[in-house]
């Protein structure tokens, strides 16, 4: 695809359209949709005789700066739709146009609309129903790919390094001590010693096990599925700015241990990742323990603080109470996992 990148709702006239979507375009209206940190998305009603009568588009947001920080995020959602989305089979929106500057600044996005379809909401949690829907789901990103030596020629999933994994341990350790003055009044203190201590693992855990790898989200929540209205299955995933190669069991751990209440995942999780489990023999993984797999599960669960810190330390939206019963909701699940699990006796 190499029609143009587009930086601005206005250049999304018809004719750029109908180059884009290979389709007679006569013409378009833009609705802003969303609240995105680093990207901006428009639903586009479109008017022509063929083709999805609306798209959503997302293009990049903010100043050259705020790009220049979140670059590397916009390569790896463009490359997942370019690149990956054609390889797994996880239910994500069909890209119907992807493009990206080569200094990585801007991008356009054209996805399928997926309403009526409805975001999770995270400080409330899901059912156990949802998690299940959104567990079946993971394994149609994950086994496709399982240590598919191959993933590493595409030039925006690097491997792991340990300056990288020290850089980041660095970054999340600042994080911490920004998450703890902010919430200091909400926190346990047994839940501030554990993220201070997880923050202070991130370093050594990014390199730890480094296989069995595949292809993870790396913010797989229940913010970035949304679930059908009524309440039946096939949650879609979107938003993959932070595709990564690493474990299977991060993306398994964050989700379950930040999306489900404590009292659900502590009843649901050895049924639940059993059940991945026993998806990923189904689709031809094989040489994977049942119990390595749910040893993978515990380690993985250091993903939520590294996640929830990093993101509340630099998310650019105004602090609001929403935001801030959505962090700590994450970080209280993901605390009583760790200690449950024992997860950082792991390292």
């Amino acid at each position: 695809m190499s029609v143009e990148v587009v930086d601005h709702v206005e250049a999304l006239s018809p004719q750029w359209l109908s180059n884009a979507l290979q389709l007679d375009v006569r013409s378009v209206t833009a609705q802003r949709v969303g609240t995105g940190q680093t990207g901006v998305a428009y639903r586009l009603r479109i008017d022509a005789d063929e083709g999805p009568a609306t798209v959503v588009a997302k293009l990049a947001a903010g100043d050259q700066a705020a790009r220049h920080r979140v670059r590397n995020g916009y390569r790896r959602e463009v490359g997942f739709y370019a690149e990956i989305a054609a390889t797994v089979e996880v239910r994500t929106p069909r890209c119907w146009y992807a493009a990206i500057a080569p200094d990585g600044l801007s991008f356009t996005l054209l996805l399928d609309d997926l309403a009526p379809l409805v975001p999770g909401v995270q400080a409330e949690g899901c059912s156990v129903a949802q998690a299940e829907d959104a567990v079946d789901n993971l394994v149609a990103l994950h086994a496709p790919r399982w240590n598919d030596d191959s993933i590493f020629a595409l030039p925006f999933l690097p491997r792991p390094t340990e300056a990288g994994a020290d850089l980041l341990g660095g970054i999340v350790t600042a994080a911490a001590e920004q998450f703890l003055s902010r919430y200091s009044a909400d926190l346990e203190p047994a839940e501030a010693d554990i993220l201070r201590r997880s923050a202070a693992a991130v370093g050594a855990w990014q390199l730890a096990r480094p296989e069995p790898f595949t292809v993870v989200h790396g913010d797989y929540r229940l913010d970035n599925l949304l679930f059908p209205p009524d309440g039946g299955g096939g949650a879609v995933v979107v938003d993959w700015q932070t595709l990564v190669v690493a474990p299977a069991g991060r993306d398994l751990a964050f989700f379950l241990g930040t999306s489900l209440r404590v009292e659900d995942r502590r009843a649901v999780e050895r049924h639940l990742v059993g059940t991945y489990h026993a998806a990923l023999v189904k689709r031809g993984v094989a040489g994977y323990s049942a119990e390595r797999c749910f040893e993978d599960y515990r380690l993985g669960q250091l993903q939520g603080p590294m996640v929830t810190m990093i993101g509340a330390a630099y998310a650019t939206g105004e602090r609001s109470p929403g935001s801030d019963a959505m962090f700590l909701a994450m970080a209280r699940r993901s605390c009583a996992a760790i200690r449950d699990l024992d997860s950082l006796d792991l390292l």
